[in-house]
């Protein structure tokens, strides 16, 4: 179901929202990519990440070189993606996994000599930084894709856009609507009138202060994709964040296609095209309620091929957010196991986002 329960005088004016100009089309979408599981963020530098779960376009030039990892701080980490620098370009997201409820933010993204360092802070319930496995993928993309699947994202940053992308070349847009509430407009990616495709989220603080974003909730309005952000601090209360948000639909998480073209989404108490596998179909994946309440097994059935990578954020009103239990398992039909926390790191019932991909 859609949700449209902001009134209208907001909306119109979230639809009304200023544009920043899409970059120079140069290459199909993506440009440069890598994924990676910091499965032991206590690892010194520069440690070779779990080779199960990386992938990245490196691999094509460099096919020995593998991610690393090295913990610089407590709770504070960094991923270096080989031979893909860009500096500052793109967006990475950040998906915490463990069952204790800590959460994780990136604090910034840049090149070092060829390659791409992602810089990531994580958080106890109630803001003390500290250690947490994490997964963590960033990408950048240029030019404009034809009809039938698309991709976009934007870098949030003071209330407005510092950086986007949009495969239909559109503009996208931001605004600074209360405290700690955003909206995104992302022109023409999705389909008229119908909710489709995934969002995901992640909150950016370049002085590594606590903060969570998530969605509160998206919607189609024609063809065009509005998404509200809230982001919050360590108490549970409403705080101003920068994020990075990104959307796509019959694409991977990442942006690309063919390869790879194993790749799967989906929002719970949503379905329609938001359940969508690349294999089977639209409502092919599957999620269940399991023990204790507020933990979910979401299955992506015949995706779970070759290396492979999960992104989830929470949906919804409060202070809720969502992430990874334990890593997701090997398997064709790859399971994925998901909680969700309160405030004070009580796992709780909440709706999530969750978004799969393989490397083929």
């Amino acid at each position: 179901m859609r949700l449209r329960s902001l009134a209208a005088a907001t909306l119109a004016a979230v639809l009304a929202v200023g544009a920043v100009a899409a970059a120079p089309a140069a290459a199909a979408t993506a440009d440069r990519w890598g994924f990676a599981y910091v499965k032991d963020p206590t690892v010194p530098a520069w440690t070779v990440l779990d080779t199960s779960r990386q992938w990245g376009s490196w691999k094509t030039a460099f096919p020995a070189a593998w991610a690393q990892g090295a913990k610089i701080a407590p709770g504070r980490f960094l991923v270096r993606f080989p031979q893909i620098g860009t500096g500052s370009r793109g967006v990475p997201h950040v998906t915490p996994v463990n069952r204790t409820g800590h959460y994780c933010e990136v604090v910034r993204w840049y090149q070092s000599g060829a390659d791409q360092i992602v810089d990531v802070q994580c958080h106890k319930p109630g803001g003390e930084r500290d250690d947490s496995p994490f997964t963590v993928l960033w990408t950048t993309s240029s030019g404009v894709l034809p009809a039938g699947t698309s991709h976009a994202w934007v870098h949030q940053a003071g209330g407005g856009v510092a950086q986007s992308y949009n495969s239909t070349g559109a503009a996208n847009g931001a605004a600074h609507l209360l405290l700690g509430q955003y909206s995104v407009k992302l022109p023409g990616v999705g389909l008229a009138g119908v909710l489709a495709g995934n969002v995901q989220v992640t909150a950016v603080h370049p002085n590594a202060a606590q903060r969570r974003c998530k969605v509160l909730q998206w919607f189609a309005a024609g063809t065009d994709v509005v998404v509200y952000v809230n982001c919050f601090d360590q108490t549970g209360a409403p705080a101003d964040s920068d994020f990075t948000l990104s959307y796509h639909r019959d694409r991977s998480v990442i942006g690309s296609f063919a390869p790879p073209t194993r790749f799967g989404h989906l929002g719970t108490a949503v379905g329609g095209p938001t359940n969508d596998n690349s294999v089977l179909g639209v409502g092919a994946n599957t999620v269940v309620a399991i023990a204790p309440a507020g933990r979910y097994l979401a299955t992506f059935k015949q995706l779970g091929a070759k290396e492979t990578h999960v992104q989830v954020v929470a949906q919804g009103s409060g202070s809720t957010y969502c992430h990874l239990t334990q890593p997701w398992s090997y398997a064709l039909d790859a399971e994925v196991d998901v909680n969700c926390f309160d405030n004070a790191g009580v796992v709780t019932p909440h709706r999530f986002l969750a978004a799969f991909t393989s490397r083929i």
